[in-house]
Order: C-alpha cells, then sequence, then structure tokens
C-alpha cells in the first residue's frame, strides 16, 4: 500500500501505492504498552560516516523507475521521484529518524510547538533566521498563508491530490516577527507536525494555474541543499546542482542526477557505471554478492576449445541469463555469455546494502462481492494463512528478519507499533473450517458446472489442469488464469514486484525463487448451493512480479487445504491498480502500502467506510478492500482530534484491532529494500524509515575508512 518522511506522505498522497508491488503499523488498545515496543527490525544500511570522511564534488547518478510527471508532491500524480527532488530542494519543517518519528529539520526551525489549546489549537513555528529561498527572499509566512490556501480544499481550482489537515486550519498570521509563524486550527488536530513538509515557496502555491502546471517540470524557486538544474525529458533525468544560496552545511556532491533505468536493465547500469546507487531485485542482489565474492564459477567459454551448445545453456540456465538467450544459437549465446561475464567483473566494484522499506505487503479480500463479502470466509481465508512461513519465505534467504507484520498502521519501531493481529486470532485450521461451516460452505457438496467456466475441484480432469499449467509455464506468465489445486502447488521464481506503482502503490515484495507449496492433506471443495468455493487471485504479468507469483502460489496451496479453489488470473502492469484493484475487479490480491508517522490522518482513507454518493456510486477513497466500520472511522477522528500522545495511541491501536477483525486486509511482512551502491559511495543506500541527508551523500576520500558507527557532525 509502494501508496515508498516526504516520500511517503506523497505517496499516499496517490491513489495508491502500486510498484508493482506499493505503503503501515501496529495498535491495539489494552493489548500493548510502550514496553511492548519493539526497535526497527533492520537498521539503515547506508555506509554512514562522518562529514570530514566524505571528498567535496563529484556527481551521483541515482537510477529511478520513471522521469516524475510532476514535481509537485501534492498531485495525484506525484511518485518516488517527485518526493527525492522535493527533499533535496525544499523546506521540510519535520523530517524522519530511524524509527520513523518526525523531528524538528534544525535547517529550517529553531523550534515548533503547540502554545495554546483553549480556545482553539494554536502551533508556533520559529524559523532559522538563515533560511532563504534560492532569489533571496526570507521563507515566511507568506509561503505558509499560499500553501494553506492551495490545500484546504476550499478552492476547487487547485487540482491537489489530498487536503488532509489543511482543511482544519483556521488562520495563518505572522508572529512576533518575521521568522515566527503563527497557525490556529478550527479544531484540534493531533498530525500538526505532517503539515509543511514540503513548503513550496508562494510563487508555486499562489495561483491555481501555477499550482496545477507552474511545478510539473521545473522548479524555479528552491530552498534545498541543492537546485534544480533541469529536467532532461530527453534523456530522461532530472539534475540536481548545489544550491549556491544554501545556508547549511555545504552538499558534499556537485551534483546528484536521477537517472531513468527500467529494474530489468539495473545490473547493467550499474556495471557501465551510467548508475551509482540503485534500488534491486533480489536476483540482481544476488548478481553482485556472487561478483564481490569472486565465487562465480568458470566460464565455459575458457580454454579456447569449442564448447557444445548443450553445455552453454546449461550454465546459462544455472547463472540466470534471459530466456531468450538461453534460447538463442551458439554465436549469440556465447556473446550474452561473455557480456554477463564481463558484467561480472564490473560489479566487482559495488556492493549491496539491506535493510526493510518503511512498508509492508498486504493479502487485500474484496469484501464487496462474491464469497467474501461473508465476514466469516474473510476471516476463514486470514486464519487459513501461515503469516510467519510467508515472511520465511520472503525473507530468510535475503537475511532479513522474518517477523511477520503485527500492524496496518505503523511498523515495528515506530511509537504506534504493536501487534494486534491477536483481534483476528493465529493460524488455525479447524477453526477456519468451523467459520466456513457457519456460513453454510459444506465439503464434498455437488458443483454445477458454470456457464463457460470449467468445474474447479476434483471434477475437473487431471489431463485438463495440467494442460492449463503448462499453457501458463509456457506463456511466460503473460496475461491468463489458471486455477490453483491440487495438482498446481509449486511456487513460481522471484525477482521484484513490480516497483511500488508510480503513483505510490505497491502490489508485492521480493521473494527469493520459489520451493515446492507444503505438503497438506485437501478438505474440499466446498461448495454452497451448487457452487464452488473459487476465489479470483488477481496478480501483474510484468518483469518483476515472480515475487507475486511466488508468494500467492504458497497462499493458494494453503487455502486449497481447506478446500478454496483460487482461480489465478495474471493482467498488465498498467492495468493491474487502475482497472483492477482501484475498480473492485478482483476476491484476493497482493499489494503494499508505506507506513506513517501520522496513520491517524494518512491511514484513514484507506482504511475508512466506502460511502454512497448522490449519483448513486460509492466512494471507496483508498479502501480498495471495501471493508470498513462506522467505530473504526470514529477511531481514527478521535485520534487526529486529541492532543495527548499516550491517549492517540491507544486509539489507533484500537482501530487497527478492529481492522484486523474485519478480515478485509492481512498484513504479511515488511518489504525487503535492496541497495546495489558503489563501494565508495557514503551515508546513501538503504535508508529504512530515515530521510536521507542529502548534504552528507558522497564518495569517501582516499584512505578514509567507514567506522561502525561515525559522528554525522
Amino acid at each position: 500500500m509502494s501508496h515508498h518522511g516526504v516520500g511517503l506522505r506523497a505517496v499516499l498522497r496517490s491513489a495508491a501505492f502500486l510498484t508493482t508491488g506499493a505503503l503501515a503499523a501496529a495498535l491495539l488498545t489494552g493489548c500493548g504498552s510502550d514496553d511492548d515496543v519493539a526497535k526497527p527490525l533492520a537498521a539503515q544500511d547506508i555506509d554512514l560516516v562522518a562529514r570530514s570522511q566524505v571528498a567535496d564534488g563529484g556527481t551521483l547518478k541515482w537510477a529511478v523507475d520513471d522521469l516524475p510527471e510532476t514535481l509537485n508532491t501534492y498531485q495525484a500524480d506525484a511518485d518516488t521521484g517527485t518526493t527525492r527532488v522535493a527533499q533535496a530542494t525544499l523546506p521540510a519543517m519535520f523530517r524522519m529518524d530511524a524509527t520513523g518519528r518526525p523531528v524538528v529539520n534544525p535547517a529550517y526551525l529553531e523550534s515548533a510547538k503547540v502554545i495554546e489549546t483553549e480556545p482553539r489549537q494554536v502551533v508556533l513555528y520559529k524559523l532559522n533566521q538563515q533560511a532563504v529561498w534560492s532569489d533571496g527572499r526570507e521563507i515566511g509566512a507568506a509561503d505558509f498563508v499560499a500553501q494553506w490556501r492551495a490545500l484546504s480544499g476550499k478552492d476547487s481550482a487547485y487540482w491537489t491530490a489530498r487536503n488532509a489537515g489543511y482543511d482544519r486550519i483556521e488562520k495563518i498570521e505572522r508572529g512576533a516577527n518575521d521568522l515566527q509563524v503563527r497557525v490556529t486550527f478550527s479544531r484540534p488536530y493531533a498530525d500538526w507536525k505532517s503539515l509543511f513538509s514540503p513548503l513550496y515557496p508562494k510563487d508555486v502555491m499562489g495561483t491555481p494555474d501555477a499550482f496545477n502546471d507552474g511545478a510539473r517540470r521545473k522548479l524555479a524557486i528552491s530552498a534545498g541543499p541543492f537546485k534544480v538544474d533541469k529536467v532532461d525529458t530527453i534523456a530522461q533525468d532530472i539534475v540536481l546542482t548545489r544550491n549556491p544560496r544554501w545556508w547549511g552545511r555545504p552538499a558534499k556532491l556537485n551534483q546528484i542526477v536521477l537517472h531513468t533505468v527500467p529494474h530489468d536493465k539495473r545490473v547493467g547500469a550499474l556495471a557501465d557505471g551510467t548508475a551509482d546507487l540503485a534500488d534491486l531485485d533480489p536476483a540482481d542482489a544476488e548478481r553482485i554478492g556472487i561478483a564481490a565474492s569472486g565465487k562465480g564459477g568458470s566460464s565455459p567459454l575458457q580454454g579456447g576449445g569449442r564448447t557444445s551448445l548443450s553445455t552453454l545453456r546449461s550454465w546459462a540456465r544455472a547463472h540466470g541469463l534471459d530466456s531468450a538467450d538461453v534460447k538463442a544459437g551458439r554465436t549469440e549465446l556465447a556473446k550474452a555469455i561473455s557480456d554477463y561475464l564481463a558484467q561480472q567483473t564490473a560489479l566487482k566494484a559495488y556492493g549491496v546494502r539491506k535493510s526493510l522499506e518503511p512498508a509492508y505487503t498486504q493479502l487485500a479480500l474484496n469484501g464487496a462481492s462474491g464469497p467474501l463479502t461473508d465476514e466469516r470466509v474473510r476471516r476463514a481465508v486470514a486464519r487459513a494463512l501461515d503469516r510467519k512461513e510467508i515472511a520465511r519465505l520472503v525473507l530468510t534467504p535475503l537475511g532479513l528478519p522474518a517477523v511477520p507484520v503485527g500492524s496496518h498502521l505503523a511498523l515495528s519501531g515506530q511509537p504506534a507499533y504493536a501487534d494486534d493481529s491477536g483481534a483476528l486470532g493465529a493460524q488455525d485450521t479447524k477453526a477456519a473450517q468451523a467459520l466456513l461451516a457457519d456460513a453454510g460452505w459444506v465439503a464434498g457438496g455437488p458443483v454445477k458446472e458454470q456457464k463457460g467456466q470449467k468445474a474447479a475441484g476434483p471434477e475437473r480432469g487431471r489431463e485438463e489442469k495440467q494442460e492449463e499449467k503448462q499453457e501458463e509455464q509456457s506463456d511466460g506468465g503473460h496475461d491468463g488464469e489458471y486455477i490453483v489445486g491440487e495438482d498446481n502447488k509449486g511456487d513460481a521464481g522471484g525477482k521484484h514486484l513490480a516497483e511500488e506503482g508510480r503513483h505510490g502503490g505497491a502490489a508485492g515484495a521480493y521473494a527469493p525463487k520459489g520451493t515446492a507449496a507444503p505438503a497438506g492433506a485437501k478438505a474440499g471443495p466446498l461448495a454452497k448451493n451448487g457452487k464452488a468455493l473459487t476465489l479470483r487471485f488477481v496478480l501483474p504479468s510484468g518483469p518483476g512480479s515472480d515475487t507475486l507469483n511466488t508468494v500467492a502460489t504458497r497462499i493458494s496451496a494453503m487455502l486449497d487445504r481447506l478446500g478454496i479453489v483460487t482461480t489465478i488470473t495474471k493482467v498488465s502492469d498498467e492495468s493491474y491498480f487502475k482497472d483492477h484493484i482501484a475498480a473492485g475487479d478482483f476476491d484476493l490480491a497482493l499489494y503494499s502500502w508505506p507506513s506513517s508517522a501520522f496513520p491517524a490522518t494518512d491511514a484513514r482513507p484507506i482504511y475508512a467506510k466506502p460511502l454512497p454518493g448522490a449519483d448513486g456510486s460509492v466512494n471507496v477513497e483508498q479502501n480498495y478492500t471495501r471493508v470498513g466500520t462506522d467505530q473504526v472511522d470514529q477511531l481514527f477522528e478521535q485520534a487526529a482530534t486529541t492532543l495527548d500522545e499516550d491517549e492517540a495511541k491507544s486509539l489507533i491501536r484500537q482501530a487497527d484491532s478492529r481492522i484486523w477483525a474485519a478480515a478485509g486486509s492481512i498484513p504479511l511482512y515488511q518489504r525487503p529494500q535492496l541497495v546495489g551502491a558503489r563501494k565508495d559511495l557514503v551515508n546513501a543506500g538503504a535508508f529504512g524509515f530515515q530521510t536521507p541527508v542529502y548534504e552528507d551523500m558522497g564518495f569517501l576520500k582516499k584512505g578514509a575508512r567507514v567506522s561502525a558507527s561515525p559522528s554525522q557532525g
């Protein structure tokens, strides 16, 4: 829900976190205390060194998925590239620390605090007296006012993605001097620290035209360690250069180039030097690890003799070369192997930095149609899942902690986190079977074959099912459909889930190459009124979707033990979220949501009860499972309006336990974060929760060494 500080909030403003895969929590009343709050499951991995160890100058080439459609993070088509530009070039009153907590950003603020609660909540911002825009104007109240008016929701001419928080502001005025800004709220707002991060200049926010179009392809005025030098639509690059008016610690790098590189081209870009830093799929991370260890195996091309085509193909398959290369003739295959080996040599200059993303992958159950409208069936599906096994499947081979996520609203290490999954119950096959029986689904009942559809379960011939399986394998995982039953329990191989969709939503996570699905006695099929209990599991089919197949096939095998048949339907990446998840055309799906430091604000639209509109349509906001309750909505509202932090955490945890009980969304595991980086690149990599410190990134001075826990001074 990858909908991957500022980055998360930009993603959450967007329609949904879907990278082929897109965005949080754990909160329960009465079930947890501050003593239960754990540390982040994995620390950030950025090769942290003191600034004195970083060389001055240089260009960092940072791979991104696409050229952003806009540089305005408050628009619906903002993406992770938009976020990176904003983090490096714009003010943020608060930034995230290593545990996902908001902390004052001293480059822009001396302090910010609630100074009055009656009759209205008033927050006083004391700005850094050196903070200026790149045109020389002081950052001040006029910028706060312009952003509030643009995002308040009162003027529909502004094409904003979200208005949360800004719609609660009553007025903004200058304080005792130009460096003070007083913000008065019309009603209490607990998540006030989420506001004005990033802050855009009044030139961008001042008019609808400037807001809607002025910052899509340029950002003429900025106030960070870097500024936008150019957006190159031909090279598909954004070039950031040092901001000469930056008052803080000078940026170590001369330039940061956000360079568009598709995921399946990342290793090649690292090897040929067109990228220094790139998010990776597990298979590519493994390649870099093999290159660094020097254990790549002997080349079949060595020795000068002629090697048979079958030997070359066997070697190519074992080393993960593309299937097209494996099937090519001897000359083409030999060249592909030679290129592969040359890349392996070049990749010795890189390492893999790994942590866990501030995002989790969930199984979504559509509660608006079909058998899953019955809460008992949803709960049965949820209790059939061994979430620990799924987490191990994905994370253990990567050397990351395989702990299931226990909350929808926070992740381990964040203040609001508690494992509230007990509100639903642990994996329990007998309990799941009892729930299904109570809902009227009976094992071994007669199944009427549906028109235009083959009957599922034992009524389908073994040859018929095997034929479908072979067709699915032969089409390379493209659009199509197949039944997962007793004869189809193998896991698909795994690379990377389609990178958290460009619009903030993420469909899955990474997983290793598949192993056999667990054995178990099949109980079904279950039937009711002559119809088998069949659920349609929708997945993307593009490059990087192997992980989703691995996880989905394992889940399908778990459901098969209950007699629930899953029909896996593969669709194009482009249509996956828009035409299926957002449109409600699925029974089961995998996608991700990022965690937030402000769950009462950011998670509310994800779990809000869908409401009918005046035109007869239903407004689901970002609640694509269509499962919600009035009580959850009330708890979110109460959490957003209390200024008592302990009470807010208690309310959020109550909301989370009720979301678990409704069984519309089942969190599975925190997403892995694998980053390929030049070995001499420091203060960059797998950032985890923390907002990157762009001015400290750079290349290690010659002769300097990375220390274990250096000062950032």
